[in-house]
């Protein structure tokens, strides 16, 4: 008696490919009629990139694109394009310890990458010398700063530079 009542509560086994679509069918069957797929975005409207695209995982990268998402991809990959554009993001810092700050931290995520070996592809991106970088930012910061200055030397029309207005030292304002 006992085994007649837990029989019917007890889920089917699914015993061939037949099943499973029944099974599957059915759960689609009854999920219409509750209404669990009306008013869904989209509605009524083909998938964009469905038919145009080779790549199997096209339906995901667009859903990363379209929810802005960054920072899934393995060390590696992530390291390679934080690597490519590095300079680029130190230019933005203004000061010299915010540079050797950043540096520290892109060393430690590669150091922590290298030794991670459980998963993921092998990474090949160099930790980064911290010195050199920051001469480096320091030579690009002076070129740009010269160069924003030579924009900003006044010109007498034919193209031509005046000649900077004498400028008061310092000593020569006296107070009385």
């Amino acid at each position: 008696m006992n085994g007649d009542a837990n029989d019917d509560h007890a889920p089917k086994r699914m015993n061939s490919l037949e099943d499973r679509n029944a099974i599957v069918e059915s759960a689609l069957d009854e999920a219409i009629r509750r209404g669990d797929f009306d008013d869904l975005p989209g509605l009524g409207r083909p998938l964009s990139g469905l038919h145009n695209s080779e790549d199997p995982d096209w339906w995901i990268k667009q859903k990363m694109e379209r929810e802005d998402m960054s920072g899934v991809a393995p060390a590696a990959f992530q390291l390679r394009k934080e690597s490519a554009v590095l300079e680029d993001t130190l230019d933005a810092f203004t000061r010299e310890t915010d540079v050797r700050d950043y540096l520290a931290g892109f060393n430690a995520r590669v150091r922590a990458a290298v030794m991670d070996l459980r998963e993921g592809p092998p990474v090949f991106t160099p930790p980064r010398d911290v010195e050199k970088e920051v001469a480096a930012w320091r030579e690009r910061r002076s070129d740009s700063e010269r160069a924003a200055d030579r924009a900003e030397e006044p010109t007498n029309g034919d193209g031509a530079e005046t000649p900077p207005s004498p400028r008061r030292r310092w000593w020569s304002f006296r107070r009385g």
